[in-house]
């Protein structure tokens, strides 16, 4: 999160959330907070991720993000996932991402630490991911 968003150099925003499947354990794409302080929707189709920045294929790929729009109605904000019972006595604390932008582990909060947990492939109703046991 907090890295830049960029197109051939030049500074469109900054990543704040990501945006997650409604369903799937799958990332649709970033939250970018702009310049213009509005906020937009950039698919990862349309996004690499480098070191220290995200490259945007164009400006015209980052969308609209109000309050009414199919991105914000449907898809979950990591962020407002963030501190939800997870099984017994963990919260989620975050998600690992794979190449494909599916989501490959949970980062869980529980009373004697942080643990990375791999999914076992299924969504719980709500759209929360199920960490296999360990």
């Amino acid at each position: 999160m907090r890295r830049p968003v960029r197109v051939h150099g030049i500074q469109l925003g900054q990543a704040v959330d990501v945006l997650l499947h409604p369903r799937e354990p799958q990332a649709l794409g970033l939250d970018v907070l702009c310049g213009d302080e509005n906020h937009r929707f950039l698919p990862f189709s349309a996004a690499t991720v480098r070191v220290d920045h995200v490259e945007a294929a164009s400006p015209l790929v980052l969308l609209d993000l109000r309050d009414d729009s199919f991105y914000r109605l449907q898809a979950r904000a990591l962020k407002e996932l963030r501190g939800s019972a997870v099984g017994r006595g963990a919260t989620l604390a975050d998600v690992v991402l794979g190449p494909d932008w599916s989501i490959v582990e949970l980062v869980l909060r529980e009373p004697n630490g942080v643990r990375r947990a791999p999914l076992d492939g299924t969504v719980l109703p709500g759209g929360r991911a199920r960490a296999r046991s360990r």
